[in-house]
């Protein structure tokens, strides 16, 4: 699972302001790869989730071609538990998400076919919480 190794503030505040409309001004073309898949809506993506759908892409080509993983899980989520009463503070950080706006570039592949590519970017857009669509060089 991806993690920071160190983070300047160890909880983050919560999340208000922008939402999930706005669209990406980074991470919208394909830099690496020649298929990518695209987000088009935003939300939170756990390592988990990433390490799910890298996985999913890499057994299906069979470690053939070249993966990228364009974004990072580098805001921590935090939660208590369900046993303590209103008050105490806040939670311990509990698992780690990217923030994803419409429009980012999540994963890119090269080195394999235009088959091979959709369908192992197909398996990988069912473990995301996202809707998502492939994309190409060619496009």
């Amino acid at each position: 699972m991806l993690i920071p190794k160190k983070v300047k503030h160890r909880k983050c505040h919560k999340a208000r302001g922008r939402g999930k409309t706005h669209l990406a001004t980074s991470l919208v073309n394909l830099d690496f790869g020649d298929y990518g898949i695209k987000a088009m809506s935003g939300g939170w993506v756990s390592s988990r989730q990433l390490e799910a759908a890298r996985r999913a892409m890499v057994r299906y080509i069979k470690r053939g071609g070249k993966i990228w993983v364009r974004i990072f899980p580098n805001r921590p989520v935090t939660s208590k538990g369900t046993h303590f009463t209103m008050g105490s503070g806040k939670g311990s950080p509990e698992y780690y998400v990217a923030v994803v706006h419409p429009g980012m570039v999540l994963f890119e592949m090269s080195g394999v076919t235009k088959e091979l590519a959709n369908e192992a970017l197909r398996r990988a857009s069912h473990k995301l919480p996202l809707k998502t669509k492939m994309i190409s060089q060619e496009e």
